[in-house]
């Protein structure tokens, strides 16, 4: 693979993954199947492995539809591209806000996406996520408690 081509990828993913963060801010879930694949499966740091896209979108909105605004910021993005594979590692920062209350506390949740990406007929997703949570500051009652 040429060099040109290997950038070009890595861009590719680069954007999903600012898709996806814009996604969950703007709470439009449904464009998360522009980054992930159906069949995918993941770890949230939160209870174990799960499995499918409707699965993640059941997680998500559970909890950012119970809070205010949010906003999650990437960094420190790594991606290695192999053919049709590719890994990616971000830190993510993710700032919550109580719901209805603009000027009142805030939960920041601070850790890393480990994604494994695949490259398939409608562009690069997303088949494996797991999350590294590392920190948690501010009021934890912003967020529900984890799904049963």
């Amino acid at each position: 693979m040429s060099d040109l081509a290997t950038l070009l990828d890595e861009r590719a993913i680069q954007r999903g993954l600012s898709m996806f963060a814009r996604a969950l801010d703007e709470r439009n879930f449904e464009s998360l199947a522009e980054v992930f694949a159906a069949d995918m499966t993941f770890d949230y740091g939160i209870g174990g492995e799960q499995n499918g896209l409707s699965s993640l979108c059941e997680l998500v909105s559970h909890f950012l539809l119970q809070c205010g605004p949010t906003q999650h910021l990437l960094g420190s993005i790594i991606i290695d591209v192999d053919g049709d594979t590719a890994t990616s590692r971000a830190y993510v920062q993710a700032r919550h806000q109580r719901k209805d209350d603009p000027m009142g506390p805030v939960l920041d949740t601070n850790g890393e996406y480990v994604d494994q990406w695949q490259r398939r007929a409608e562009g690069w997703r997303i088949v494996r996520r797991d999350v590294l949570w590392q920190i948690f500051t501010g009021d934890n009652g912003i967020l529900p408690l984890p799904l049963d």
